[in-house]
C-alpha cells in the first residue's frame, strides 16, 4: 500500500477523531476512569412534571447516541493505532490487503470484501 494513500487516510481518520470527540462533548464528559469513555450528562430543563419527562427523554436519547458514538471513536482510534503499527489495511482474517476503494468508503475497516461476505454471509 502506497504510503501517500495511507498519509492521507491518517488525515482523514484524525479529522474524524476531532469531529466526533467535538460531538460527544456537546452532551456528555469524558469518564475520568476509562480515557475512551464519555458519560452522558443528565439534563437539567426544570421542576415541572413536563419537564422532568423531557430530561428523561432527553437522556435516553442522549445515551443511544453516545453509544454509536463511542464505538465509531474506537474504530477510528483503533484504525490510526494500525497506522501507526503499521498493520493499517490489511484484513485481520486473511491478511490479504484492504482494496484503497474500500478504505475510501469506510477508513476502519478491518477486513476485506470477500472475508466481510463470508462473517455476514453474504453472496
Amino acid at each position: 500500500m502506497k504510503k501517500e494513500f495511507i498519509e492521507e487516510m491518517k488525515v482523514i481518520l484524525l479529522a474524524e477523531l476531532q469531529k466526533l470527540e467535538k460531538g460527544l462533548g456537546g452532551f456528555a464528559h469524558r469518564n475520568a476512569k476509562m480515557a475512551d469513555d464519555f458519560t452522558s450528562d443528565f439534563p437539567s430543563f426544570g421542576d415541572d412534571e413536563d419537564e422532568n419527562a423531557s430530561e428523561v427523554a432527553t437522556y435516553t436519547d442522549n445515551l443511544s447516541l453516545e453509544n454509536a458514538l463511542e464505538r465509531e471513536y474506537r474504530d477510528v482510534k483503533n484504525a490510526i493505532k494500525r497506522i501507526e503499527d503499521t498493520n493499517y489495511g490489511h484484513c485481520k482474517y486473511c491478511k490479504a490487503e484492504i482494496s484503497e476503494d474500500r478504505l475510501r468508503a469506510r477508513p476502519t475497516s478491518t477486513s476485506c470484501i470477500a472475508c466481510k461476505k463470508t462473517l455476514t454471509q453474504e453472496r
